[in-house]
């Protein structure tokens, strides 16, 4: 199991860390937040291929 998430320069995300706990996890926010790149930071995370315009520039 994820037990932590930790998403530096990916997207909008500069740096965030998201406690994943046993059970359903939801990710909320506004428009622009930032929830596609939480949903693409896992897709990495489990092999997924990059998108090197994802990576903030910096």
């Amino acid at each position: 199991m994820i037990e932590e998430l930790r998403i530096r320069d990916l997207g909008v995300i500069a740096d965030a860390t998201l406690p994943l706990g046993p059970g359903l996890s939801v990710v909320t926010g506004e428009t622009g937040a930032g929830k596609t790149m939480v949903v693409t930071a896992l897709g990495l995370l489990l092999g997924g291929r990059s998108d090197a315009g994802a990576v903030r520039v910096g």
